[in-house]
This record gives C-alpha cells, structure tokens and sequence, in this order.
C-alpha cells in the first residue's frame, strides 16, 4: 500500500521495563503478545518527557518540550505547530481520535478532523506549575499517595468509564471505516487513560495476579536522605509524609496496575477483531506517554528519567516486514516522521527544526547514532532537568543537581551514579559537551518561568465572571445516522452493512 492505513494505540503511564521485548511472559496479555510476534519492538524507547501533556505534544509533534512549549500539564499546545495528524491529513488521510491526548488551549484538534470523545483532563491553565513558589504543594491538584493507599477494586471508576467509552467509540468507527464511505486511507489513533493510576481495577482482572511474583518492586524504598535531590522533591510533591505505605499498599497498587494493563489488553484485542472482521490492513503502532515507578526506590508515578518512568513500551506491526527486536535507544518524537515515512510524507518543509527521526531505517537494518533526549520542566521540578541516553550511557544535568551519569548494561536500576568516579571522566565529559550543545539550561528556565507567570494571570482572569471552557465537546450528527427521512431506506441499508449484500 502507498498510503497505508494506520492505526495507533497509546496507553498512558505503561513502564517500558515491563515490555522488554513485548510484554513480559508473566503479564496476561495475549492480544499484546500476539501483536509483538508479528511486530518491530524498539525494547529501548524513551519518552521525550516523564509527564502526559508535554510527553503527547512531543510524541504528535516531533519536537521536544523546549520546541512545543508544552513544558507541564497545563502549558497550551500551540495550533502553528503541526503534528501527524496534519501531516497525514495533508495528504489526503482521514484523521481520527478516541480518547485522550490532553490538548491543552483552545484548539483541541491538532490536525485530526474528527475526535470522538471529550478528554479526560482539562484543557485550561489551572494546573500550571510555578517555579517562583518552590517546595509548595498545589493540593487540589497535584498527585498524591492516595492513590497508593486506596488501591483496589472496583467495577467502575472515572477511568474505567472513560476508557470503555473510548473502545466502543473507536470499534465503530472501524466499522463506518469498513463500509466504504471515505475512499481515503485513515490514520486512527485510540488514546487510552489505564494503567495510569488510581491502582483500581475490575476483579476478573484483579484476579488474574493473585499469585503474582511480581508484587514488590526489585529495589525497596530507602531513607529520604539517601535520594537524589530530584527524587526528594518529587516525594515532597507526592505528600509522601502524610501516608504510611505498606507492604500490602504496595502489593496493592502494582497488582492493580497489571490487573489494568491485562483490562487494556482485552480492549485493544477487541478493536483488533473488529479490524479484521472487515478485512481492514492497516500499520498498528502500540506506545506509551511515559512510565510509571511502581514503587521502585519508593518513587511512584513518573516526573524523572529513571527507567521506569522514563521508558515506554513502543511496537509496530508492518505488513510486509519481519517481526525483530531492535535495542538501539529511540524516542517517542521518532513516531511523527515514522508515520510520515510509512506515509509517504516529506517533511521537507520542517525538517530544520523537527527534532525526531524516522525508525523505519532502523527496521531495514540501519544503525541510530544520535542520542536521545528527554526533558523535564513541571510539577516536582524547581528548574529543568535534561537526559541524554547515548549507547548503553543517561546523563542527566540540572543546573540545582550534582549530574547523573548511569551505564545501564551493568546497572539496569541506575544505583551507581559514576559521575564522580574517575574511571570515567571521559565519558562525563563528552556526554557533558553534548548536552551543553543542546540546552542552555538558563535561558530554558527563563522561557518556563515567563510562561508560568503569565499562564497563572490568564487563568485567574477567565475564572472571573462568564466561564467557556476550552474542554472538548463532542457532538453527534443525530440526523445523519439510522434512518431519518431524507433518506433512501433501501440505499442506506445495504451501505451500512459489511460485507455487502448479494
């Protein structure tokens, strides 16, 4: 196919550690596990930020967070900057959303021309950090260890609703793509909320982990004193001193958190019948925003680049290409011109200041030698953090931090810092050069702080008298669907039914 269908399934918050080559054999996911058999898995893929907003910017865009704006869960994503889904529909694509993707401003599109839920966050400027105010919790907002402690089940939560309504939404439009109104090839991206926490799940699932060897992470929480600066104030952030964990808190949470990704399983495996039901083919791309600690180092959640926030689950189904595993590190920002790529779409126009790389290259056995980069600037942090991940090498630099350097061949739980140790200054020194060539750490603290200040006056001014929200509204043209009188019983019948009649 020149222009093949595509269709895309992002989850959010899904550690990449437990996809080290599709999913772990412990998890119960047969869909994903089908799907990585005939799948590219990129076993090394980092997300270009550790937060949902600025990470699905970066993952539609092409672009890092310093280039978006997007910085935090409340930083607007510009209408000027395109994304696939302009991209694509450029040329000639049908482009369609179910779900999430946490557009924040009032354009809450971005290049798709149809978008079939609400989101699930706001679309406003209420959750913006501010860096003038460090150490200070915004409680009504701001993640904390309830989440953790309230772990369990439940037949139906905000999520669980949320995210059964972004499968029915997407099954059926597969359906309406399987009748043959549109001619045109379609890119469908389903934009999942689980696994992200609260760690609740539906029994069935929960059930499934019962005996689980997996319920304890692999390195225990240690003293507050014992941790980096950056995993302090995100414990600070998180409230962590008025929440006692447990054992059982933590056994818990994680056996939610998989109970969910086996719910997400189930869903997308529907989705992949009603695909082939109506003998659709179609490029399938499964990712994530970020990942999740899950209690590793005591950390949960995500707002740092060690590896279980940092890295995500990324595979691709491709007709005509052999399932592999590739280890070179990639980055979510690859996604936009892979597409594109897949696509047959030049981005030319913009590829001066389009960051990612297309992967597909790397599926012909071609080799990456860039390093990839992640940045950090919201909720937790006092000023930006960066991340190279060069080779099996993360450094990260903050200008409030000693800098972090980790080879992750040998020490695959970053508890080695060797930033300090003189056996490896060189390699300090040059990821150091790189990094500096990249980011000036100054001015990317001056452009976060001008738009917090001025997000925090515009927020606080439209709550002032008659509110409009920006959040999407979805609306259904009621009159065009079933059977209403301007039109042909007998035409509309047989055009909505697939296969068509004799």
């Amino acid at each position: 196919m020149s222009k093949p269908n595509i269709l895309i399934f992002m989850v959010d918050q899904l550690n990449g550690t437990l996809f080290p080559d599709g999913p772990a054999d412990w998890l119960h996911a047969p869909n994903l596990k089908a799907l990585a058999k005939r799948s590219v898995r990129f076993a090394n893929t980092y997300t270009a930020s550790p937060l949902c907003a600025p990470g699905r910017a970066s993952f539609m865009s092409g672009l890092l967070p310093s280039s978006t704006r997007v910085y935090d869960n409340a930083a607007e994503f510009a209408s000027d900057i395109p994304t696939y889904a302009h991209h694509l529909r450029r040329a000639g694509y049908h482009t369609c959303l179910s779900g999430k993707m946490h557009f924040v401003g009032p354009d809450q599109m971005h290049g798709f021309e149809e978008r079939l839920t609400t989101d699930i966050y706001p679309a406003d400027f209420g959750w913006t950090p501010d860096y003038r105010k460090p150490g200070k919790r915004i409680d009504w907002w701001y993640h904390n260890m309830g989440s953790v402690t309230g772990a369990g089940v439940a037949e139906i939560t905000n999520q669980l609703e949320y995210d059964d309504e972004v499968a029915y939404q997407a099954g059926r439009k597969l359906y309406d793509l399987s009748r043959g109104g549109d001619d045109r090839p379609w890119c469908m991206t389903v934009s999942f909320t689980h696994p992200h926490d609260p760690y609740v799940a539906r029994k069935r699932y929960w059930d499934l982990y019962e005996d689980s060897e997996h319920l304890l992470p692999d390195v225990p929480s240690f003293e507050y004193e014992d941790h980096d600066p950056h995993a302090k104030r995100i414990f600070d952030a998180n409230d962590w001193r008025n929440f006692k964990i447990t054992d059982q808190d933590i056994r818990r949470s994680r056996r939610a958190y998989f109970a969910n990704i086996s719910y997400l399983d189930a869903k997308i495996g529907e989705l992949l019948q009603v695909l082939e039901d109506t003998h659709q083919e179609a490029v399938i791309l499964f990712v994530s925003d970020h990942g999740d600690m899950l209690g590793e180092r005591g950390l949960w959640f995500k707002m740092c680049f060690y590896e279980g926030s940092a890295r995500v689950p990324l595979m691709m189904a491709l007709p005509g290409v052999d399932a592999q595993t590739i280890t070179a590190p990639v980055s979510t920002i690859d996604v936009c011109p892979t597409l594109c790529d897949l696509a047959g779409v030049s981005l030319a126009e913009v590829a001066h200041w389009t960051t990612g790389e297309s992967l597909v290259p790397l599926t012909e056995g071609g080799e990456r030698t860039n390093p990839v980069a992640m940045e950090y600037a919201a909720e937790a942090s006092y000023a930006p953090l960066v991340s190279l991940r060069y080779g099996p090498w993360k450094y990260n630099r903050c200008t409030l931090d000693p800098d972090q350097l980790f080879n992750l061949d040998n020490d695959r739980h970053e508890l080695n810092n060797l930033a300090e140790d003189p056996a490896h200054q060189g390699t300090l020194q040059t990821l150091r050069a790189k990094s500096e060539a990249r980011w000036d750490l100054d001015t990317f603290d001056a452009q976060v702080r001008e738009s917090q200040a001025r997000r925090w006056i515009v927020y606080e001014a439209l709550r002032n008298g008659a509110y409009f929200p920006w959040d999407y509204q979805p609306l259904q043209r009621a009159s065009e669907r079933y059977m209403r009188n301007h039109m042909d019983l007998n035409i509309l019948e047989d055009s909505q039914r697939f296969p068509r009649g004799e």
